[in-house]
């Protein structure tokens, strides 16, 4: 089965370019001007434009699939391994609701942690709530089918296990905000620090 994703993004492209752009509002006080940026999970790249327009900065998109609808730098990965990535290379790494897609998110986060100096931006959804949890496995469930083309559910992880995550991590929350636009789903940004 060939995945629907393009055909998605292109259709509601505005949409995803308005949520980039305050998704940009929300990182200004972490992201300088002309960074370099990874995007990790990057899907269409209509995000990883949108930062790279409004931080004037160069984004490098990694994903799986080449769903790619906009025309950013791009490298497919395994979904696992940044090996071919030099520690420290990224002024920031953003991981845009990626995370709960990936068979390892523990080990992915890990690897972005060593490839960033300093800055991790994390945008997750959060099963908290019964609308939120039947959200989560619906969303992680029909993602896996049309734009993945496997049966992996997801892994979503609540507020607090990601606190724990960070803590074991030695990642820390430097700004953490509920970014819900709508209330059956909650979703939320971290942004990171990996300190020294």
């Amino acid at each position: 089965m060939k995945s629907i994703g393009p055909f998605q993004y292109r259709l509601f492209r505005n949409q995803y370019e308005r949520a980039g752009r305050e998704m940009c509002k929300d990182c200004l006080n972490f992201i300088k001007e002309d960074s370099n940026l990874l995007d990790l999970g990057c899907g269409s790249g209509i995000i990883g434009k949108e930062f790279g327009r409004f931080f004037n900065s160069e984004v490098l998109g990694l994903d799986i699939i080449d769903n790619r609808v906009v025309a950013i730098p791009f490298r497919r990965y395994d979904g696992n391994n940044l090996s071919f990535l030099k520690d420290n290379s990224y002024d920031a790494v953003l991981i845009n609701f990626v995370l709960h897609h990936c068979q390892n998110p523990i080990e992915l986060l890990k690897e972005a942690k060593r490839v960033s100096k300093g800055i991790i931006i994390l945008y997750e959804n959060i099963p908290e709530g019964l609308l939120s949890k039947l959200f989560c496995y619906f969303h992680g469930t029909s993602f896996a089918y049309f734009f993945q083309n496997n049966s992996n559910k997801g892994k979503f992880f609540t507020r607090k296990e990601w606190e724990n995550i960070f803590e074991k991590m030695g990642l820390k929350v430097i700004y953490s905000k509920n970014v819900s636009g709508l209330k059956l789903m909650k979703e939320h940004l971290y942004v990171l620090n990996k300190g020294v």
